[in-house]
């Protein structure tokens, strides 16, 4: 199992709406990855490791393969049109990450 995970970095006066993240974009990635994304998360920052600190993060996402050839023949055919969407949501460059899952 592999997770990719896309981190908005947090960043003093940029913007990230997170309604439109949460209701719009990612059911719309939902549905164009299909069942090859078993499940996803979302996550908004709220604070830093020591008090009052701002978050490492925005947001960020973590959605779930069974494999990264899975995950890349799902993403590919979409990709222009899902990238071509951030700016509906955010001004920040998102941070990605694909890792393997160990469970113990």
């Amino acid at each position: 199992m592999i997770k990719v995970s896309v981190m908005y970095p947090y960043v003093e006066g940029a913007t990230f709406d997170l309604d439109y993240y949460v209701g719009k974009h990612m059911p719309m990635l939902r549905q164009k990855l299909g069942s090859a994304c078993k499940r996803y998360e979302v996550d908004q920052g709220l604070a830093g490791g020591a008090p009052g600190s701002q978050p490492t993060y925005t947001a960020s996402a973590h959605l779930l393969f069974e494999s990264l050839e899975a995950f890349q023949a799902a993403f590919a055919p979409h990709a222009a049109g899902l990238m071509a969407d951030v700016p509906n949501y955010t001004n920040i460059e998102p941070v990605i990450q694909i890792s393997e899952i160990k469970s113990f």
